[in-house]
């Protein structure tokens, strides 16, 4: 034992080694042949290269140095370099040591064929004492060929097995994803769904308030122009009544002359409560009512129809073109706005 310690600088080198390298070299081949074999096979797979090592184990230059990064050169324990620079053997005057025929790992005791065998155990195993040994590691026979064959194969099979089971669960899991982000989709289209049925219930459930409202306000102001017109009726009758008891000369009855109305006062209740009062002419048309309508309307503009509610009428198309005195609307007038049944 030397006590050679492999450096550590040599251990960052090897971590560059493919897992092809380190299979090979678990078979029992040197890392050089290792070496040699991916490289003439491109390295497309272990199992080319060991078919390349079995069918070329007898060339005669099999076990020639590969070219391969320089790492720490091994010395025998019995040289030791010169003060001048220059290496002597300190065994010059004493009998030649044993050759060293391969490397020990003092950390497990492994054998090792050569440095890269070395560099590749050390990648692997993270150990770093290394010692040169008098030990020879014999070639492999065809038996121990077939037998290291048939384990590398066992190992890809294992190997494949392995990610073939570790696929299928990834499989499983995105599956399990895809189903939960389906239900969770379903689940919010479900929820906006019902949000947006509550909103137009909402609505329309304002929009009858609305016009209930709508419908009392106008109620409370026909009740109010018919209280009005009736006081004032009243108001007439006492006069009337009033200027009967009092001495007058007789006199020939005169006939009644009927007033006549060249104007007419419509106050015309919109939607939401808002209302519109102008002045027409006795001789304008329904035409000319829906024209101010359109152009003086506050509420949101929905589609209507006129009706009076004393007596209740809902005017048609064929309304439109007669005077507001045919339609009897002189002199003065509610009109509704309605929406269209």
């Amino acid at each position: 034992d030397c006590g050679f310690r492999f450096p550590s600088t040599l251990v960052e080198y090897p971590r560059v080694m493919s897992d092809m390298l380190s299979l090979l070299v678990d078979m029992g081949f040197s890392a050089n042949r290792a070496e040699k074999a991916l490289a003439k096979t491109n390295h497309q797979s272990v199992q080319q290269a060991a078919d390349w090592l079995l069918a070329h184990s007898d060339d005669p230059d099999i076990d020639e140095p590969y070219v391969a990064p320089q790492g720490h050169v091994l010395r025998s324990a019995t040289e030791q370099p010169s003060q001048d620079g220059n290496d002597t053997s300190s065994g010059a005057t004493t009998d030649t040591p044993a050759q060293a025929k391969s490397l020990k790992c003092d950390d497990c005791g492994k054998i090792l064929k050569d440095e890269l065998a070395v560099q590749a155990h050390a990648a692997r195993s993270k150990h770093q004492n290394f010692s040169e040994s008098t030990d020879e590691i014999k070639p492999l026979t065809e038996e121990e060929k077939k037998a290291q064959l048939a384990k590398l194969e066992e190992k890809m099979k294992a190997k494949r097995v392995e990610r073939e089971g570790k696929e299928k669960k990834e499989e499983v899991v995105k599956e399990k994803l895809r189903r939960k982000q389906g239900q969770e989709l379903t689940q919010i289209k479900q929820d906006m769904a019902l949000r947006e049925a509550k909103k137009l219930a909402e609505e329309k459930k304002r929009e009858k308030l609305e016009e209930k409202r709508a419908r009392e306000r106008v109620k409370e102001q026909i009740a109010k122009d018919k209280a009005e017109r009736e006081a004032a009726l009243k108001k007439e009758k006492e006069q009337s009544s009033a200027g009967a008891t009092q001495q007058r000369p007789p006199q020939l009855a005169t006939p009644a002359v009927k007033k006549e109305y060249d104007t007419c006062r419509l106050q015309i209740r919109l939607f939401g409560g808002g209302a519109l009062t102008h002045t027409f002419k006795a001789t304008d048309t329904l035409v000319d009512v829906n024209r101010h309508i359109l152009m003086n309307r506050t509420d949101d503009g929905s589609p209507y129809c006129l009706v009076t509610s004393f007596p209740k009428k809902v005017f048609q198309p064929a309304d439109m073109d007669k005077s507001l005195k045919e339609l009897g609307l002189v002199p003065s007038s509610v009109l509704i706005l309605s929406k269209p049944q």
